[in-house]
C-alpha cells in the first residue's frame, strides 16, 4: 500500500527537491502531490495560534484531503488546518524547529511532528563570519561609496581602520551546531575563543558578563527562549570594550534593537553586523536604516542550495521511518505513536 504524500514545498526548499529526496529514500512507496507556498517572496508571519508561517491555510486544507503525510518547510499546522485533515498522521518541517506547527493540537490530535535540526549550520556559520569581516573593514561602505564614484582616502585613518581577528578575542553566545563551526573557522584565524552556553561544558566556557568585558567582537548564537529573549540589552552593550563589533546571525529577539542604535550613533560600537530583526521585513522609519557602521541582511544567513538539499534528505528520511514503522529520528512530540497506514482515530 503507498503512502500518500503532500510535498508542500516553496521558492527555496522547492519541492522538486522534496519529491527527488522521498523518491530516494523511499523508492516505489509514496504517491506525491504538490503545493507551491509563496515564500519568501510573502513574507511569512503569524497564522492563526503558529508563528513564522505561509498564510495558506484553506489551500492547504484543500491540498491535505485524503493525505497521510506532509513535507514543508513553511506550511501552517494550526487547529483549523488538523480538524479539516483526519487523514493526516506525520507532518515534516525542514527547519531547525518546528515553530510553524502547533505541537499540543498535534499530539491531540495523533498527528507525529518532525523537523530538521542542523540544515543550515554551516551555511549559517560561513554567513556569520562574512558579516564580521564585513562590518570590520567595513565592505559595504566603501564598495557603495566606490560605486558612487567616490574615492574615501579617510578610510585608510587610524581611527576608521578595524581592528584583526587574529589576536583578538571572540565570545560566541551560545554554542550549538552553528557556534562550534564559527569557533572552528575563528580558530583558523588565529582567534581565541569564549563560549556562553549553559548547556554546554567545553575550554573557555565563562558567564556572559566575562565573555561581555573580554571580547572585542561577540556573535549572538542562542536560540530564542524565555531566558534568553532580550539578553543582550543597553547594560550588555555597554560593558562591551569601546569599539566592538557585534553580530547577531541568530533571533532578532536576543537583542534590544534601540540600544543597538544608540551604541552605534555613540560609537561605543565601530560597527554591528544584523541577519535577523525585531520586526520582518523592516519598517520604513526604523532607526536601523539610519545608524551608522551597519551591516544588514534580509535574514538569509541559512540560504544555500545545500541548506535546501539537506532540509529536504532530513525530512525524507523520517518519512521513511514512519513508511518502515521505524522511530522517527526528529520527532518534536514523540509521544505520539504511529504506525503507516493505520487511521489516527479522529471524527
Amino acid at each position: 500500500m503507498t503512502t500518500r504524500v503532500l510535498a508542500a514545498g516553496d521558492h527555496f526548499v522547492q519541492n522538486r527537491l522534496l519529491v527527488d529526496a522521498l523518491r530516494r529514500e523511499v523508492p516505489g512507496e509514496v504517491e506525491t502531490s504538490e503545493l507551491t507556498l509563496p515564500w519568501p517572496m510573502v513574507p511569512f508571519g503569524r497564522v492563526g495560534e503558529v508563528e513564522e508561517a505561509s498564510d495558506v491555510e484553506d489551500e492547504l486544507i484543500e491540498a491535505l484531503r485524503g493525505v497521510e503525510v506532509c513535507v514543508t518547510q513553511m506550511a501552517p499546522l494550526t487547529s483549523r488546518v488538523l480538524k479539516a485533515s483526519p487523514d493526516l498522521r506525520l507532518f515534516c518541517v525542514s527547519r531547525g524547529g518546528p515553530v510553524n506547527a502547533n505541537l499540543a493540537a498535534a499530539t491531540e490530535a495523533g498527528v507525529a511532528v518532525t523537523f530538521a535540526p542542523g540544515r543550515n549550520a554551516v551555511a549559517t556559520a560561513e554567513h556569520t563570519l562574512a558579516m564580521l569581516l564585513a562590518a570590520t573593514r567595513r565592505i559595504p561602505q566603501t564598495h557603495a561609496d566606490l560605486a558612487g564614484g567616490v574615492w574615501r582616502g579617510d578610510y585608510y585613518s587610524y581611527d576608521n581602520v578595524g581592528p584583526e581577528l587574529e589576536g583578538s578575542t571572540v565570545g560566541l553566545v551560545g554554542y550549538g551546531a552553528i557556534g562550534r563551526r564559527v569557533a572552528r573557522m575563528l580558530a583558523g584565524f588565529g582567534a581565541e575563543v569564549l563560549v556562553h552556553d549553559p548547556y554546554v561544558d567545553v575550554p573557555g566556557r565563562v558567564e556572559l558578563d566575562e565573555l561581555l568585558h573580554r571580547s572585542r567582537f561577540v556573535s549572538l548564537h542562542a536560540r530564542a527562549t524565555p531566558e534568553t529573549i532580550g539578553m543582550i540589552g543597553a547594560a550588555q552593550i555597554a560593558a562591551m570594550p569601546s569599539g566592538s563589533v557585534l553580530v547577531n546571525c541568530a533571533r532578532g529577539a536576543l537583542l534590544d534593537y534601540d540600544a543597538l542604535c544608540d551604541a552605534l550613533d555613540s560609537g561605543h560600537l565601530f560597527g554591528a553586523a544584523m541577519d535577523v530583526f525585531p520586526e520582518e521585513p523592516i519598517p520604513a522609519d526604523s532607526r536601523l536604516l539610519a545608524v551608522p557602521n551597519l551591516v544588514m541582511t534580509p535574514h538569509l544567513a541559512g540560504a544555500s542550495k545545500e541548506t535546501a538539499a539537506k532540509a529536504a534528505t532530513i525530512v525524507a528520511a523520517d518519512v521513511a521511518r514512519y513508511v518502515r514503522g521505524e522511530p522517527l529520528l526528529h520527532c518534536a512530540n514523540p509521544a505520539v505513536s504511529l504506525s503507516a497506514h493505520q487511521p489516527s482515530g479522529r471524527a
